[in-house]
């Protein structure tokens, strides 16, 4: 059974995120924790707010133990771009994109042992 868990809209770059899922994609739920809790970054910090949320899920909605859970995929899109405009020189204006980003964790449960 898969679990899914979505943050949308967090005001990050989808290129900036996408180095921490990485990082925890294939591992235990208690592995991954430990890493995105010692990661100094924005976005290991909304990763983790998934993850948990994913977890709270699973033990909530469909009875599943966290320490049997693993990270199965991890993925982040390109959410909508905010436009603005910052004044430039002789009455030009340069573009300023303020990129945002969907982020999205499903969780497995891992084969008994």
């Amino acid at each position: 059974m898969e679990i899914r868990s979505i943050y949308k809209g967090a005001r990050l770059s989808a290129f900036k995120c996408r180095e921490v899922t990485r990082e925890i994609q294939g591992l235990s739920v208690s592995i991954a924790l430990d890493i995105l809790t010692h990661t100094p970054r924005k976005a290991a910090r909304l990763v983790e707010k998934t993850l948990r949320s994913a977890v709270a899920n699973a033990e909530h909605n469909a009875n599943l133990r966290a320490d049997r859970l693993l990270v199965k995929e991890a993925v982040v899109g390109e959410g909508t771009t905010l436009k603005r405009f910052q004044a430039k020189a002789r009455g030009s204006a340069g573009p300023i994109r303020k990129r945002t980003s969907h982020i999205r964790i499903i969780l497995v449960e891992a084969p008994a042992k």
